[in-house]
């Protein structure tokens, strides 16, 4: 899910499943709000995804350190981070793409994909088969207000795969545009860059792993072996 994914000429990676690295990030941010999409069955798939044994976040030190900056700055302004995925493991990737070979499941169609076929999803940049979010410090989140514990009106939900959930898309009110941009500003501010088709994820510019994809799986009880 990200225009920073290498194609398969240079694909130079290496695999690893040591996680020494990472840490949990309600460690390293206190304040963060964890809804984990992945873990449960609310998602495009329809199913927990492989890999996901807890329903925690996490990331890279360094990118959870710029996190932290990003969340105390907004929490000053009355805001709180939503995390819906960090690190995800290369095999929930497999997953996603098993699950899109499979032409006859489309439960999770009228919620997550409703104008656009399965092949689509991998052609138009929504699902990658190397994803960025393997490489540890990508994050995919949203605002939610102190005051009322809502989630800010963004304009589309988490993972709608349409038109709609790009950046810089128009056709959605004011209000909601310049939220987006509220969020991205923020983001950016402490290094982290957005993608074309989806508001809600970015990846920590300087990541520390740029070349490498791991496979551990999403728990912390791993992380503290």
């Amino acid at each position: 899910m990200s225009q920073r994914e290498p194609s398969n000429e240079s694909y130079k990676t290496q695999v690893t499943m040591n996680p020494a690295g990472f840490v949990l990030l309600a460690d390293y941010v206190p304040a963060i709000v964890l809804e984990i999409r992945y873990y449960s069955t609310y998602n495009f798939v329809g199913d927990r995804i492989n890999g996901y044994e807890e329903p925690c976040a996490l990331l890279t030190k360094e990118a959870a350190r710029a996190l932290l900056a990003v969340s105390n700055e907004l929490n000053v302004q009355g805001y709180r981070l939503k995390v819906f995925d960090a690190y995800r493991p290369a095999n929930a990737v497999r997953h996603f793409v098993m699950w899109g070979v499979d032409d006859l499941d489309q439960r999770m169609k009228p919620f997550f994909y409703p104008d656009l076929n399965k092949t689509e999803l991998f052609e138009k940049g929504y699902i990658a088969s190397r994803s960025s979010h393997s490489r540890g410090s990508t994050v995919d989140l949203t605002l939610l207000e102190m005051e009322t514990g809502k989630e800010v009106d963004m304009g589309s939900s988490f993972d709608m795969f349409s038109e709609i959930s790009h950046p810089d898309y128009t056709g959605i009110t004011q209000e909601q545009y310049e939220n987006r941009q509220f969020l991205q500003k923020a983001m950016v501010r402490h290094g982290f860059e957005p993608i074309f088709c989806e508001w809600w994820h970015f990846t920590l510019g300087n990541e520390p792993y740029p070349d490498t994809y791991f496979e551990f799986p999403v728990s912390s009880q791993y992380l503290r072996r």
